[in-house]
């Protein structure tokens, strides 16, 4: 058996998965084969040296890799039975339903995603009168976030409040925090923190999960945020058997919390730390891996590699010089037509290539508009990345929220979301009554509800109030005797929500009417969704359910399948492939973001950013700019990015060019003279800061140090745009006050 689990894998592979005692921190650049490795680094644990699957923890970042790597295991095995394989999220909510009692939260807790988040603060807001429009809810929500990021709840928070805005999302953060309390419900981030503050309160249920898991892989460790990184080094503290992969090149999530240093500083976590790097590149040509070294090198806070392929030469780079982004998105779209009528050159493409072959990458959202518009013309088929998705449209939501108020009674999010869909005649006055006793008397919403008899001021909306709690009783005894897609059915008939979608004028006739027969279609794909939970005992069953669709990511949707184009954010590329890859918008400004020009953090996550993109190709790479782009409803002539200039000219193809462009930009622009200055590493003197003390930026003005860690320093900056961010001790312009 060991042979075939090790047949087929290189030498450094080969080492990685038969590396099982101790920590290991295995440097997987981009198409290197790391979830191969990783999946047969398992295999080995479990067939090899006889360790159980019950003591294995493997974690990911999404559903879609968890899933991929449990039935790579399962082949690799030819059995069933896999160790623990889940998202941070997915495991915790696992520790979460067994011991979250002890926390005083019920384990029937719901998990409120963005929009919910946003519906509880504004609701909070308008109890404090506070205006939207002068507080952005989500702004606050995003401060929130990073706070429970770094482990700090909204008492160590309200320390740390230096200015107007951050005074007031203290002042929100705590009625913030008791209100998903009182309605049994977590946030994203209270799934990490409150585990982590379960194994800190309770010593005997660390001590539980360390004797389970001792043996922890994770995967895309340069992802992790700070609370992940203290989750992680917990349970991993007693065996000491730990594998991490990751490439830091690609740790492009800062602005989401996730800190490069935890991967960068893993040797100095365990100083006794085997290091593998995996080079060898099966995805790209070498063409394609000398341009993306080209761009990387020029990082300073990077562990050294260098990929290598046996995919000798291929085709050159093609930089395409356009006039603006609507001259950009033709020459997108014709050269996709160009590829599908007649490959170019040597690219290994399928004959004819289908429309898969293809991604369009780009920085911010906005600039998939114009290409959009493109594709619609030439008929070119597309799908978006990041676009609403299935379990966001309304009707979902809808339907939804009334299964997650039938599981959680106490979810008010839930209840003012189907209270009047359909139309109840439960007006925002008597909610505002119904709220107000609830608070006064320590309530949930539907818990008031029930006591609506003794509001005397509700009188007359007694029977409608009376009217829905006793359906929602219904439906929970329903819960208990059908399975999650024949509750759907009993509460898509009972509650009057396929009348209510046929009766809406607005879907009735005219284009619109495929609409409303597009929802109605959504709604019965949710019950085929649910069939697959048939063989659960029926109230586990809404629970498992829920708690899954809670925790999907956009990339859990993305459809492999359909054959169109793929557009997408630079972000949302990490870990895909495509034969054909175009990136646009390659100005300063742009890509790099503005900005990011002032700050060499950022500048150099905006580098990772430009890596990742070229690695995803495999075959065929096409860079674009504009000499002009419209930008906040402005035209912005910006000067081609830097990122072109890092690259070397054998690479680039010529006659990609016209003659004008080629003549200024390839021999005059690909100059040492006109490359960017090299950042300075000595340009300011490294200061010792720790906690709590007072500096000034040269750019964001004065802050606070909220955390000092390995070269890293984590400031809360007075102006409230700047919010909080991660700075290099060593280049940041910083000064102690």
């Amino acid at each position: 058996m060991e042979n075939s689990i090790l047949e087929g894998l290189n030498e450094k592979q080969r080492q990685a998965v038969m590396a099982t005692e101790g920590p290991v921190l295995i440097i997987a650049g981009a198409g290197s084969g790391k979830t191969r490795a990783l999946t047969h680094r398992i295999a080995y644990l479990i067939q090899e040296k006889s360790v159980r699957p019950w003591n294995i923890l493997a974690l990911t970042f999404t559903n879609k890799a968890a899933g991929e790597m449990k039935n790579r295991i399962v082949n690799l095995l030819g059995t069933p039975d896999t160790p623990t394989v889940g998202t941070f999220h997915a495991v915790c909510v696992q520790i979460l339903r067994r011991y979250i009692h002890l926390l005083g939260y019920e384990n029937r807790f719901t998990i409120y995603d963005g929009n919910d988040q946003v519906v509880l603060m504004k609701e909070i807001m308008r109890e404090h009168h506070i205006d939207e429009k002068q507080l952005n809810p989500k702004a606050v929500l995003g401060h929130i976030s990073q706070s429970k990021n770094l482990l700090m709840n909204w008492e160590a928070y309200a320390l740390h409040a230096h200015n107007t805005f951050t005074e007031k999302v203290a002042e929100l953060f705590k009625p913030y925090q008791l209100r998903l309390a009182a309605n049994q419900a977590l946030d994203f981030d209270d799934l990490i923190m409150k585990t982590a503050e379960l194994f800190q309160k309770f010593p005997e249920i660390l001590d539980e999960y360390q004797e389970r898991f001792r043996y922890i892989s994770v995967d895309e460790y340069q992802d992790t945020n700070h609370a992940q990184y203290v989750l992680i080094k917990r349970l991993a503290e007693k065996y000491r058997n730990i594998c991490v992969i990751g490439d830091p090149d690609q740790s492009i999530y800062s602005w989401r919390g996730a800190n490069m240093q935890n991967i960068l500083d893993f040797e100095k976590d365990y100083p006794e730390t085997l290091v593998i790097k995996l080079e060898q590149n099966y995805r790209s040509t070498s063409v394609i891996l000398e341009a993306a070294h080209s761009v990387i090198e020029r990082n300073i806070h990077r562990k050294d590699k260098r990929l290598w392929t046996q995919r000798e030469g291929g085709e050159k780079i093609r930089v395409l010089m356009t006039r603006d982004e609507r001259d950009e998105s033709y020459r997108v779209a014709e050269t996709v037509l160009r590829h599908i009528r007649q490959p170019l050159g040597k690219a290994e493409l399928p004959s004819p290539p289908d429309y898969r072959e293809f991604a369009i990458l780009y920085r911010t959202n906005a600039q998939s508009r114009a290409i959009e518009e493109a594709f619609m013309r030439y008929g070119i088929p597309y799908k978006i990345v990041g676009n609403v998705k299935f379990y966001l449209r309304k009707e979902i939501k809808d339907l939804v929220a009334y299964l997650r108020l039938i599981l959680n009674i106490d979810d008010s999010v839930s209840l003012l979301r189907v209270v009047n869909t359909p139309p109840r005649k439960i007006g925002p006055k008597t909610l505002e009554e119904l709220q107000a006793f609830a608070v006064r008397n320590d309530f949930s919403m539907f818990r008031a509800m029930e006591h609506i008899s003794e509001i005397p001021e509700l009188a007359g909306k007694a029977k409608a109030v009376e009217s829905f709690t006793k359906l929602i009783h219904h439906f929970q005894k329903l819960s208990e005797e059908f399975s999650v897609a024949g509750l759907i059915k009993h509460v898509i008939a009972e509650s009057g929500y396929k009348e209510f979608l046929l009766s809406d004028t607005t879907l009735r006739s005219g284009a619109l009417k495929e609409e409303g027969e597009s929802r109605l279609q959504n709604i019965q794909e949710l019950a085929t969704v649910a069939d697959k939970y048939a063989g659960l005992e029926p109230r586990a069953s809404l629970s498992t359910f829920l708690e899954e669709i809670s925790l999907m990511s956009d990339l859990d949707q993305v459809d492999d399948e359909q054959n169109a184009v793929t557009l997408m954010t630079l972000h949302s590329a990490k870990g895909l492939e495509f034969s054909v890859v175009f990136i646009t918008g390659l100005e300063e400004g742009v890509l790099p973001h503005s900005r990011s020009l002032f700050e060499p953090q950022e500048l150099e996550e905006e580098r990772r950013l430009m890596y990742v993109g070229i690695t995803r190709a495999m075959n065929n790479l096409y860079l674009l700019y504009a000499k002009q782009r419209m930008l906040f409803g402005e035209f912005k002539q910006n000067a081609p990015s830097q990122f072109l200039l890092d690259l070397p000219k054998h690479l680039i193809d010529d006659d990609s060019l016209p003659q004008q462009a080629r003549a200024s930009f390839v021999d005059s622009e690909w100059t040492e003279d006109a490359r960017p200055i090299p950042l300075e590493t000595d340009s300011f003197e490294p200061l010792t800061l720790i906690d709590g003390d007072r500096v000034r930026h040269r750019t964001f003005g004065e802050g606070v140090v909220i955390e000092v860690r390995g070269g890293i320093v984590t400031v809360a900056f007075k102006d409230r745009q700047t919010g909080i961010k991660k700075l290099s001790i060593r280049v940041a312009p910083l000064e102690k006050l």
